[in-house]
Order: C-alpha cells, then sequence, then structure tokens
C-alpha cells in the first residue's frame, strides 16, 4: 500500500444527522467526503486567521506557555 505523500489521517466523528448532510453535498457536487470536509475546515482556518477574538485567544495561550516555559528552564 502506497502512502498519501504530505498528507495526515484523521479521524473525525460526527453525529450521524452531520454525516449524512455532509455525504448529500459530496454526492450533489460529485465529489468526496474527503474533499468537501477539507474545503470545510481550510475555510474555517482562513476564517480565523482574521477573527480578532481568536486572535486574543492565541495571544493569550502563547504567554501562558512562555511562561510554562520559563518555569521550567528556572526548575533546571
Amino acid at each position: 500500500m502506497v502512502k498519501d505523500v504530505g498528507t495526515k489521517n484523521m479521524l473525525l466523528r460526527l453525529d450521524p444527522e452531520m454525516a449524512e448532510r455532509l455525504q448529500t453535498v459530496a454526492e450533489v457536487e460529485g465529489r468526496s467526503v474527503s474533499d468537501v470536509a477539507r474545503e470545510a475546515i481550510a475555510a474555517l482556518v482562513e476564517q480565523r486567521r482574521s477573527d480578532a477574538q481568536f486572535s486574543r485567544l492565541l495571544e493569550e495561550n502563547l504567554a501562558r506557555h512562555e511562561r510554562s516555559l520559563r518555569r521550567l528552564r528556572e526548575d533546571s
């Protein structure tokens, strides 16, 4: 079996109703479910890049992780 280069397999759990909707979109558009899901995920990620609230959360998380790293270094 040849693995896809540059891709990562992920498990996505959906409730049955959402899975059926996703399957319907894929069938209507003549695409795979994976392709439709990738497109939706890419759109969400792009949307978050320009979302001010997400940017604030990202900055808060970065600051928290920086503090944790400093504490770990100090303990060494």
